[in-house]
């Protein structure tokens, strides 16, 4: 087999240093994951202890379950995918074919349109505002809050537009003189060419959604659409709560090994794995879709 470069000391002792570089980098970053998962399997009480490091001291399952009792969880839970689905499936159709607009050279108010966009990017009217008029449209209350007034994103939609314009033009014109209308032409050839940028917005989007948890407090007061994190941040504060109890008996018979840090450690684990089982499958399109949309033709 041919080799493509010098087999020296030099090469080799540049290989063991990149392959020890990535060894010590991957654990300080996949570390701080396993070690929430370890203290979510301890014991409240020895947890409190510290030097929780590889392994528990004692294996406890009493967080999760404590955690998974909730009777609301598994209805916040189906909320919560929904919301992902919905607001990124949205989004990506609406801004995507904002950023179709913006990059046709035939269209005069291409120029005007980004400029406005992007100055969304850097001024707002300010949470009271925002309230007031979230409010006025009849959107409290209800699950259209979620994916509506998040329906374009101005970052997104140059992201995606500056890998549309690296398309050739030809692949759109064609279909255009033979009478197809824009949308048709956005739907059939853009999205299935520009997928790699899609699918790298894509998680971004489910993963923004997935985290959400403020807008949901603001603009649902009643409880009726509730999402997971919601919840889960409720059950933080009880446990926050079972700290400062009075009663000793009451601690020592129901929370006796059941603490906030175990807790919020499992908790973490919760939130934080349905997002690792999605990624593995977009991460090809990711890093296409990041590096690919980035380079100007």
């Amino acid at each position: 087999m041919k080799k493509y470069y010098k087999d020296t000391i030099g090469s080799r002792i540049f290989d063991i240093f990149n392959v020890v570089f990535m060894i010590v980098f991957c654990f300080f970053v996949i570390y701080p994951f396993y070690n929430q998962f370890v203290i979510s399997l301890n014991e409240g009480t020895d947890a409190m202890r510290g030097g929780l490091y590889f392994y528990p001291r004692k294996i406890s399952f009493e967080g999760y379950h404590w955690l998974f009792q909730n009777p609301h969880l598994l209805k916040g839970a189906v909320i919560s995918i929904f919301r992902v689905l919905v607001g990124t499936g949205t989004c990506l159709f609406a801004t995507g074919l904002l950023a179709y607009i913006v990059t046709l050279r035939d269209f005069s108010g291409r120029r005007f349109m980004r400029v406005l966009f992007v100055v969304t990017m850097y001024f707002s009217g300010g949470l009271i505002p925002t309230y007031l008029l979230i409010s006025s449209l009849g959107l409290t209350n209800s699950f259209n809050v979620y994916w509506i007034p998040g329906l374009i994103n101005a970052y997104y939609m140059l992201l995606i537009a500056s890998y549309i314009q690296n398309l050739p033009e030809s692949m759109v014109e064609a279909p255009r003189i033979d009478g197809c209308s824009e949308l048709r032409i956005y739907c059939q050839i853009i999205l299935p060419l520009s997928l790699p940028v899609f699918a790298a917005v894509a998680v971004y989007l489910a993963v923004q959604h997935w985290n959400a948890w403020f807008d949901v407090m603001i603009y649902n007061p009643s409880g009726r659409w509730d999402t997971l994190q919601i919840y889960l941040r409720r059950l933080l504060l009880e446990m926050d709560m079972v700290q400062n109890l009075q009663n000793e008996m009451l601690i020592q018979s129901k929370f006796k090994n059941l603490k906030p840090l175990t807790f919020r450690a499992a908790t973490t684990i919760v939130v934080t794995v349905p997002i690792l089982v999605v990624y593995p499958f977009l991460q090809k399109y990711f890093i296409g879709g990041i590096t690919i949309g980035a380079v100007k033709g």
